[in-house]
């Protein structure tokens, strides 16, 4: 995935951690947030093209995340990846410009292949933009 650029953020150290230590294994571009403030003040100072975000956090939590990011950068592509699934907080997120909502666990290729889809929509939608 040439220039190609994922956050992870998850308040779970060894969760985010770990997926972080897998993706870099495959040579993939990844940075890791502990809570949404820290992946705003990221994504203000870096460019990233999909963010993997848990639901669950302390303080603000990952809907009003997903709300700033796409408030603020509306084409970076977001993937709900959340141990507490449910069918209000799904539709909510999907309604809110999430790629997708996915429940923990899962394998690293079924992450990276929703990665790779988020990837491609995001591509068409930057062709289209200029």
């Amino acid at each position: 995935m040439d220039n190609f650029r994922i956050l992870i953020v998850d308040d779970e150290d060894d969760f985010r951690e770990a997926i972080i230590k897998r993706l870099k294994a495959r040579k993939i571009d990844v940075e890791g947030a502990d809570s949404g403030p820290r992946a705003l003040e990221m994504l203000d100072v870096q460019d990233f093209d999909v963010v993997i975000l848990d639901v669950r956090m302390p303080g603000m939590d990952g809907i009003e995340t997903l709300r700033e990011i796409k408030r603020k950068k509306p084409l970076v592509e977001v993937i709900i990846l959340t141990g507490h699934a449910s069918v209000e907080t799904g539709i909510q997120v999907m309604q809110l410009g999430a790629f997708d909502y996915l429940m923990k666990p899962i394998t690293l290729d079924d992450l990276l292949d929703k990665v790779r889809q988020a990837r491609e929509r995001r591509l068409i939608q930057l062709d289209q933009a200029r």
